[in-house]
């Protein structure tokens, strides 16, 4: 009898060492679970050619792809004495050669005659400005099969083209597939029978069989639908138990004192809050009034005021007794909060010093770089009291701070810390604090919802009265370096009428003195390096803004003069900042009216936007010049030109996560773990992941622990193992 392999057996028993060692290291496959879990990403059929005219955005990627030698013939060269197959195959619609060197080209020669189809697997390449497969690996499709039936059985089927990697070609795990194949009847369902019958989907084990072997383009429909579900459904399970363990746990109502520091800040504010910020202010003032804690993310348009709502937020709970903490990414942005909050609030952050405010409160920064002193008297102002507000970075979390009554946490840049740190610092109030995350990075409702679905959302798309509007343009400066010329010749312009520019790189330039491979292994690539901030400060004050004040920003700088050029860029001392991505979050120097990003095609879609964010912050219009070197019909470019056509966050943070792999959405790619979803596409299924958050809101109401639902417990034990404590907290 065929051996059934157990789910949670190891795949070496299964498919021996050699095979078990690639699937585990090149694709993370362990167990035949992991193996059922591992879906093709399309199928092809035997009548149908695949579309070579796709290739070009895969360059440098392995594909493959299904389609007829057209042609075949060796070349000679070195005298006679080197042999070159050459096969030009197609699909109808495109063209492509594959190439064969040496003593490797006779079975090809042989087994590749015109008119012969087959898949072909290999890195696409690019040689004399044509694309080429080099030495690609190939399985011809049942031309020759000795058994007429099975022929004729294969030519009906749809061909699985799984995710592969160059060691192991998509024909060859779909043999392991078939291996494994067996033991789908031993998979326990995570989904509710009511649930499953309700929705009219298909049982777990078929649904597997149907997504690796299906007979008709409806089988894979039906076992897409199915299996994007458990993702979903599991997934939301997570979600709703943490808000309903977070709903059970007391918390001190934070309401604020009439008449007490929030309605005196209020008082001295030059300008109105914006609609959309008093609106989301009470739904956070309404939320600290209750009695079990708050989590709340706030996102919003870079500039639209999230650390005003954020401040008044941490002022109501000062109010009544309480304390806040505002923890920041980088050193940087936890000074440039610190500056900025201090100077918002002027007496009010000097409370009980000469000259403060008596309804004021202390205001203090505490971070990993701080001298001694500075650092000894912000502990113990925290452990007093004294301090209602403190700002700092992951100094914060460290055992010897303590609070006298820690009443609310809020967390910038959400995507940056871990589940670890998060929890560390709100365990240091005497009972649970309140939680507000911040993020700038504008998010989908979808992604929202699947990512930071245990805390309620809450949006800020106005931007307040005077915020200047950005342009932005694409510099292409290989095709056309005037252009650039000109780049330079606008920021002098713009320095000349007073205002100040930055310069963004995506290197710091010293990287060869910290690791002198790194250089030479990138110039030995075809792509050159990066550019570099030391560099390009450098070209600048030699060449094109000689004479003009430029300075550099980065993060390997000593922390002391990190803040001494920000101080200086803020008041106006320097006019060019050349700097890193340091600035992307939180630098706020209205005076900024110009921003060059070099090798803009080196960030995402959604990093650009924020960068971008920095200039046009006070009354004079912002310019955004993205300097590429990429060909004008690349997706680079292509993204490029995204960025500078809308200004609405909220699109292109959409348009990024159709671009990126879904692993990515979920933090997966930063934590070195493989995404959980293989199937949902959380763009595209809003509507499976809307039904299953309030399925999943439902069975967690009527059975939190999950006892009646062992299938469930099983499926969620296994997306939260260890290695994915973090998942629920990435975005």
């Amino acid at each position: 009898m065929e051996h059934v392999p157990a789910l949670d057996e190891d795949l070496k028993k299964t498919l021996g060492p050699a095979t078990a060692k690639v699937l585990a290291e090149q694709l993370g496959l362990h167990t035949a679970l992991d193996l059922l879990h591992h879906y093709p990403r399309k199928y092809a059929e035997r009548g149908e050619l695949t579309a070579l005219t796709e290739l070009a955005d895969q360059l440098d990627e392995h594909v493959t792809v299904v389609a007829q030698v057209a042609d075949a013939r060796i070349l000679t060269f070195n005298g006679g004495r080197g042999k070159r197959l050459e096969v030009t195959i197609t699909d109808g619609n495109g063209r492509l050669q594959l190439v064969f060197f040496g003593a490797g080209v006779h079975k090809p020669h042989k087994d590749l005659l015109p008119g012969t189809r087959a898949m072909f697997a290999g890195k696409v390449g690019m040689f004399n400005r044509k694309l080429q497969l080099s030495h690609p690996a190939y399985e011809p499709l049942g031309a020759d099969a000795a058994d007429q039936d099975a022929a004729t059985a294969f030519a009906g089927r749809l061909i699985p083209i799984y995710p592969a990697c160059a060691k192991l070609e998509s024909w060859k795990i779909a043999k392991c597939v078939d291996a494994v194949l067996p033991s789908a009847g031993e998979t326990v369902d995570p989904l509710p029978p009511a649930l499953r019958e309700g929705r009219g989907l298909l049982p777990l084990t078929e649904a597997l069989l149907k997504i690796h072997r299906p007979a008709t383009k409806a089988d894979v429909e039906d076992a897409r639908q199915r299996l994007k579900w458990d993702e979903a459904f599991v997934l939301q399970i997570a979600l709703a138990r943490r808000r309903h363990a977070d709903s059970q746990l007391p918390a001190v109502p934070r309401r604020p004192a009439p008449g007490g520091l929030l309605d005196a800040f209020d008082a001295k504010l030059p300008f109105t809050l914006t609609e959309g910020q008093q609106t989301v202010s009470q739904e956070i003032f309404d939320d600290l009034a209750t009695d079990h804690p708050m989590h709340r993310l706030l996102q919003g348009e870079v500039g639209s005021g999230k650390t005003m709502v954020a401040l008044r937020a941490m002022l109501a709970v000062v109010d009544c007794g309480g304390q806040a903490a505002m923890l920041a990414p980088t050193e940087v942005l936890a000074q440039q909060h610190h500056r900025s909050i201090t100077e918002m609030m002027g007496d009010l952050a000097e409370g009980g010093m000469l000259g403060g405010s008596d309804r004021g409160t202390k205001v203090v920064l505490l971070t990993g770089s701080m001298g001694m002193p500075a650092r000894r008297q912000a502990l113990l102002d925290l452990v007093t009291g004294e301090a209602g507000i403190v700002i700092g970075t992951h100094a914060l979390i460290e055992d010897k701070v303590q609070f006298h009554d820690l009443g609310l946490v809020v967390v910038d840049e959400q995507h940056r810390f871990g589940v670890e740190q998060r929890d560390a610092l709100r365990s240091k109030g005497k009972q649970p604090p309140h939680l507000l995350v911040m993020t700038a990075t504008p998010i989908p409702r979808t992604v929202a919802m699947t990512v930071f679905g245990d805390l309620e959302t809450s949006v800020l798309d106005q931007l307040p009265a005077g915020r200047s509007p950005i342009a932005t343009h694409v510099v292409p400066a290989k095709d056309k370096p005037h252009f650039l010329a000109r780049a330079w010749e606008r920021v002098r312009e713009e320095v000349e009428k007073g205002h100040q520019a930055y310069v963004v790189c995506p290197r710091i330039g010293d990287e060869e003195a910290a690791d002198p491979k790194k250089k030479s292994a990138e110039a030995d690539g075809d792509k050159r390096p990066p550019l570099a901030v030391l560099e390009i400060a450098e070209e600048l004050r030699r060449g094109p803004l000689a004479g003009l004040s430029v300075e550099v920003l980065h993060g390997r700088m000593d922390p002391a003069d990190k803040d001494d050029v920000m101080r200086r860029f803020a008041a106006g001392e320097v006019k060019v900042l050349v700097a890193t991505t340091v600035i992307e979050v939180g630098v706020n120097v209205p005076n900024s009216t110009v921003m060059v990003i070099m090798d803009a095609d080196r960030f995402g879609v959604s990093q650009l936007h924020q960068l971008r964010g920095r200039v046009g912050r006070g009354s004079a219009p912002g310019l955004c010049l993205l300097v590429s070197e990429m060909h004008e019909a690349s997706p680079a470019r292509a993204r490029l030109a995204a960025v500078a056509a809308t200004l609405d966050g909220f699109e292109l943070s959409r348009i990024d996560l159709e671009q990126r792999r879904e692993g990515d959405v979920l933090g997966q790619a930063q934590s070195g773990v493989r995404s959980s979803l293989r199937m949902l596409a959380v763009i595209d299924d809003e509507e499976v992941i809307t039904q299953a958050r309030e399925e999943a809101t439902r069975v967690v109401a009527e059975d939190p622990e999950l006892e009646r639902l062992p299938g469930l417990k099983l499926a969620l034990d296994a997306l939260l193992d260890t290695e994915r404590e973090q998942y629920l907290e990435k975005g």
